[in-house]
């Protein structure tokens, strides 16, 4: 059985001087448009009451443009400040639905700088991909084919802080779902152990950031003496971009190696409803935490169990996994962090990330 569904391929790619202006242009010019939105739709929520639609500020865009001090918003591709006008809506949608926070500014330094094109302000040509108002095809490099046939409906192009430059192509691809099995698995993140199965299996966490930490550190430490806005200021906030893009990089392959053995494996995988957003205020802990992501781990099991025909169960966030005895059910009074192993009165005795693992795929398990 196979199902179409919509993917994302990320490749690097290499721009000349004329294209990696124009895109820097457009960058700028995105950000404006949404921002200047943002301010428009605030006003008219907080002192009229009245929310304000994509018709209008797509309408109000147009305005802009023909004003002597934004002229220079025609000079770039129009798609991507549309595109923006969007991505704003769907802000503010995700808000009054109460799925999101109220939309915030984008900053120079902090946000992602992107634009999105859509088919009608690129063209896809013999493996070639060229922009609107780029007169030759972006230089990438092709780290993985794209599917045979597949035609891009959307390109999104990027600069990360290291400087950077990624193009994401979104295409409609045909996955073919695995084959079943009658393997079930339990699923318990932790820190010292990534996760640790029901199986018995862990599966070591190769905290990324701590083996760069000094490293990292190092270069912090040569960014904090240098001067506010010198060239020698920006040479060393890249450097230390590289080393934060580095660590994001091993961690996320790693992350996506997992998964992927956990999806291929089992039917089935239960796991823990975490509360990462609470859980990173304990500052004895934060570090680790964030550098374990779980959060991560869990949006890719979420996408690839859905993609390959398996079952993904979540268990409610206050189930005592780690207090309840798996061979008889009772419950410990109290089960402090230190504790790593612990005896029951039935017998038993428990690894206590094992124990939580085989509680979590028992409670999965019985919520179907």
């Amino acid at each position: 059985m196979a199902q179409i569904v919509k993917r994302a391929y990320k490749y690097r790619f290499y721009p000349t001087p004329e294209q990696a202006e124009e895109l820097l242009r457009t960058f700028g010019c995105v950000r404006l448009v949404y921002n200047k939105a943002l301010e428009e739709r605030t006003r008219a929520y907080t002192q009229e009451g009245r929310r304000v639609s994509y018709v209008e500020t797509s309408a109000a865009l147009t305005q802009w443009k023909r004003t002597p001090e934004l002229a220079f918003l025609n000079e770039v591709s129009s798609v991507p400040l549309q595109q923006a006008l969007r991505h704003l809506q769907a802000a503010f949608a995700n808000f009054f639905a109460k799925r999101a926070k109220y939309p915030t500014f984008k900053s120079k330094k902090k946000s992602r700088a992107s634009a999105e094109y859509t088919r009608s302000a690129f063209r896809w040509r013999d493996g070639q991909l060229t922009l609107a108002k780029m007169s030759e095809p972006l230089r990438i490099v092709w780290s993985r084919p794209l599917p045979e046939g597949a035609q891009p409906s959307t390109v999104t192009v990027s600069r990360d802080a290291a400087g950077r430059w990624f193009v994401s192509i979104l295409v409609e691809e045909t996955i073919r779902q695995l084959d079943p099995t009658d393997n079930r698995v339990g699923v318990d993140a932790g820190i010292s152990a990534l996760v640790t199965l029901s199986t018995g299996e862990k599966i070591t966490n190769p905290k990324h950031e701590r083996r760069d930490r000094r490293k990292l550190a190092k270069a912090q430490r040569a960014l904090a003496r240098k001067a506010k806005g010198s060239a020698n200021r920006e040479k060393a906030r890249l450097k230390v971009a590289r080393i934060y893009a580095r660590i994001t990089d091993r961690r996320r392959d790693f992350l996506h190696k997992v998964t992927t053995r956990l999806v291929r494996e089992n039917q089935t995988v239960v796991i823990e409803d975490l509360t990462v957003r609470n859980m990173v205020k304990n500052r004895s802990l934060a570090r680790a935490i964030s550098d374990a992501s779980w959060r991560e781990l869990r949006g890719m099991l979420e996408y690839k169990t859905a993609w390959y025909g398996r079952e993904l169960v979540v268990v409610d966030r206050w189930f005592p996994s780690s207090k309840l005895c798996s061979a008889c059910g009772e419950l410990a009074e109290s089960m402090p962090l230190n504790v790593r192993e612990w005896a029951c009165s039935c017998g038993a005795a428990h690894d206590r990330d094992v124990n939580a693992a085989r509680n979590i795929l028992a409670a999965g398990l019985a919520e179907r």
